[in-house]
């Protein structure tokens, strides 16, 4: 992605005008028989009755309804974090967007409370919790393919990235620059402005989403599918551009993304969406906790920190590197960075030992191996020389080299933070004195600082819903552990060392010229709590800053009722 906003986009329109009137009428008439209302009118809406249309086609199994006492009940009623789980009347296993709208108006017309599974790693509990009455479960809707009508890439909402990146790239040489995570569901990943490896060479997943089907409710309360569109002339736009980082559950059931580059023209597909780099440089170094001094932490945090806020802006030779940072806790053994870097620039292993000697500059404790699990990831010996590896075969790698994250008994907690300056030094102390406390112990307690920036920061604040365009890093704070008697512990850590961070700031990390807010796909239910958040700034603004009231019209047209909410989902306004 290199452009700096969201030109008109005409890729699709000869295309699009080619629809007749006639076949624009079949197709709303297929869907009435299925019984799915559609619109029909300007051009916009023939891609709406053509989206819709699709969904009468057959379904690979009819939808299934499971309740308690079906064997399969237990496992549908649980998120990845097993701290969340849930007793709904039922699961609504779908297989089209047809199924989608049936399940949907028959809760709205049972009053019943109604959530959405997609691949099922929410922080928090806003799908699985003790309100919810239907599950809506769309994790077998994995298709992706080329949708030569639309001249985009179709993606259904329950495909995993692994479906995702497997699926375009063997077929088309092509890739969306989403998450790191194998499993994550593409659902939930879209809507929140996902991010990844790629993402300061190519920005977020959102810059390249063309088009989104939704299952939306009316104010008649009658559940509709309705496509929207980046086109400037889409009278549903306002909706595609929600979805550009508005979060999951606000406004309906997403079924289907399209996703095409802005400014891509043609009719390849493999001319529509950015071409990942062939090869990609991995290097995993770590530092022994053993040896860090306070003195050595702080250097090596702000050398990190320093490098970002000099490469923050696109457009730099480092556009193809991103390097997260594992300050785990000192029970852990050791401090990691995993860097990767695109090894088809001129010079790149060039270019990548000069960023490594810039984080460990004046550190004083020599880095080695990572023979520790952290994070995401699992051990990585044999990264500490860096490896040359196809683009594919690293990307298997870092999805799935932590077995800690495939065990279905994790529970987790979660905060974050966006950087758009270095940590300044106080933070870091505070850091290091949590990092360091010997009243609790858990390995798998870390801060990690991820790269940001590049394009990234090529769109501006308001042209997609996903608002932090100025960052130069972002901070994840997490700790997961798998028993239900480690819960109180846990929390109060993670409590604990944000709050102490970001004590001057009310407790959390206020837009302001060092920070700019929260990430919503690393949601937070803390940030609503006046006890926790004391800054007085409310959780919508570290989420969304200026571009919340445009949410809110946004909710108020298409979600009216107010039927989807949750926990922190999109309030109408005046709420």
């Amino acid at each position: 992605m290199s452009s700096t906003s969201f030109p008109d986009d005409r890729a699709g329109d000869s295309a699009e005008a080619g629809w007749s009137r006639r076949r624009l009428m079949a197709g709303a008439a297929v869907l009435a028989g299925a019984g799915v209302p559609v619109a029909v009118g300007r051009p916009a809406a023939a891609l709406t009755a053509a989206g819709a249309a699709g969904t009468a086609e057959a379904a690979p199994f009819p939808a299934a309804s499971v309740r308690p006492g079906d064997a399969r009940y237990p496992d549908l009623v649980r998120g990845m974090n097993q701290r969340w789980t849930a007793r709904p009347e039922s699961v609504r296993l779908t297989a089209s967007t047809e199924q989608v709208h049936s399940a949907v108006q028959q809760a709205v017309d049972a009053g019943k409370r109604l959530t959405v599974r997609g691949g099922g790693h929410c922080y928090e509990d806003f799908v699985f919790n003790d309100a919810v009455e239907t599950v809506i479960d769309l994790s077998e809707m994995t298709e992706v393919r080329f949708d030569e009508q639309r001249g985009a890439f179709e993606v259904q909402a329950g495909a995993t990235l692994t479906d995702v990146y497997e699926r375009l790239y063997k077929a088309y040489g092509v890739v969306v620059p989403g998450g790191v995570c194998y499993s994550v569901g593409v659902g939930g990943h879209v809507s929140g402005g996902g991010w990844g490896m790629l993402c300061r060479r190519d920005g977020l997943i959102v810059d390249h989403l063309y088009a989104v089907e939704v299952v939306v409710v009316d104010a008649r309360h009658q559940a509709r599918v309705v496509v929207a569109t980046r086109e400037q002339d889409d009278p549903n736009r306002d909706l595609w551009w929600a979805h550009t980082g508005g979060g999951g559950g606000n406004f309906g059931v997403v079924t289907r993304y399209w996703f095409r580059t802005p400014g891509a023209t043609g009719t390849t597909p493999g001319e529509l969406l950015p071409r990942p780099p062939a090869q990609v440089l991995l290097s995993a170094v770590a530092w022994p906790w053993g040896e860090m001094t306070e003195q050595a932490f702080t250097r090596l945090v702000r050398n990190y920190g320093a490098w970002h806020e000099a490469h923050a802006a696109p457009g730099s030779p480092y556009d193809g590197l991103v390097a997260n940072l594992s300050l785990n806790h000192r029970c852990n053994g050791q401090i990691g960075l995993l860097t990767q870097a695109d090894a088809t620039v001129p010079d790149a292993r060039g270019l990548l030992d000069t960023f490594l000697r810039a984080v460990s500059e004046g550190v004083g404790v020599p880095h080695g191996a990572v023979t520790n699990a952290m994070g995401e990831h699992g051990p990585m010996p044999d990264l500490a020389t860096p490896q040359r590896l196809p683009w594919l075969q690293a990307t298997r790698y870092l999805g799935v080299t932590n077995p800690v994250l495939v065990d279905p008994t994790l529970r987790g907690d979660y905060k974050s933070a966006y950087l758009r300056s270095n940590i300044p030094r106080q933070q870091i102390a505070t850091m290091y004195r949590h990092l360091t406390r010997t009243d609790f112990s858990n390995p798998n307690a870390m801060v990690l600082l991820s790269s940001y920036g590049g394009a990234v920061n090529s769109v501006s604040r308001t042209a997609t819903a996903s608002v932090h365009r100025d960052s130069a890093f972002k901070l994840l704070y997490q700790t997961y552990w798998h028993s239900a008697d480690e819960d109180a512990i846990n929390i109060a850590w993670l409590r604990d060392i944000y709050e102490d961070v970001y004590a001057r700031t009310g407790g959390v990390p206020l837009p302001d010229r060092n920070t700019d807010g929260c990430y919503v796909n690393y949601p937070d239910i803390d940030l609503s709590d006046p006890r926790r958040n004391r800054s007085g700034v409310p959780w919508t603004t570290l989420y969304y800053g200026e571009n919340y009231p445009r949410l809110q019209r946004v909710k108020a047209e298409w979600d009216p009722t107010d039927f989807f909410r949750h926990g922190q989902s999109i309030r109408l306004p005046g709420r």
